[in-house]
């Protein structure tokens, strides 16, 4: 029996400036895999909760090398949901010069990212309403070259996250730790003075893309 070519379900692709990791400000080719299973108060791509168009993971390969941009990122929903995750995945990193990076919000096993590929993981707040959906085994399960990200909607959400940092010593087993103000809910300049008081290693993360008014 002939075995079906990969394919996934996505709610788009578009190319636009990474602005919520360490590669921040570079052009990106981004494939938003549909499904989610998570309702975060604050998500801001409730659309990708749909079910979206499914695509041949070799026509998504041709798109991004036709993009001419180097980084590649799958983002979502939640892609690590889907069966075709995996293959999507291995070709992108194998296709392009660039790193491939993955979001992912921290409740689907870390190990679906496969080796060569970035992972962006979210650790969900309480003012996400979401934080008990947390795999903490993922914790052990980061690569050196892997991102944590904390998207922070109170003062409360920042001093729970800090404690996360300390006593698991987050910035020793990745590569970064980002903070990220939810819109609306706390402002930058705030963020960035508790940042400064706690004297916590890590990094303030601003969505770029929105400041320069892309989507």
């Amino acid at each position: 029996m002939t075995t079906p070519p990969a394919s996934v379900e996505i709610s788009e692709t578009f190319v636009s400036l990474q602005g919520e990791s360490t590669h921040s400000g570079q052009p990106c080719w981004f494939v938003r895999l549909s499904g989610c299973n998570l309702r975060c108060r604050y998500c801001d791509t409730a659309r990708a909760w749909e079910r979206g168009e499914r695509r041949a993971v070799a026509g998504l390969v041709d798109e991004y090398r036709a993009s001419g941009v180097a980084l590649a990122e799958i983002t979502g929903g939640e892609p690590l949901l889907q069966p075709g995750f995996p293959a999507l995945a291995a070709a992108l990193r194998d296709a392009g010069p660039g790193p491939l990076l993955v979001e992912t919000n921290g409740a689907c096993d870390l190990r679906l990212v496969p080796a060569g590929a970035i992972a962006i993981m979210d650790i969900k707040t309480p003012g996400s309403g979401e934080s008990e959906r947390f795999d903490r085994e993922n914790l052990r399960r980061l690569r050196a070259t892997d991102e944590i990200k904390f998207v922070i909607t109170s003062r409360e959400d920042f001093d729970w996250a800090a404690a996360l940092v300390r006593a698991e010593r987050l910035e020793t087993r990745c590569a970064a730790v980002l903070v990220s103000p939810a819109a609306g809910l706390v402002e930058a300049a705030e963020l960035a003075r508790w940042l400064l008081e706690s004297r916590l290693p890590v990094r303030l993360n601003l969505q770029l893309h929105r400041l320069v008014g892309l989507a």
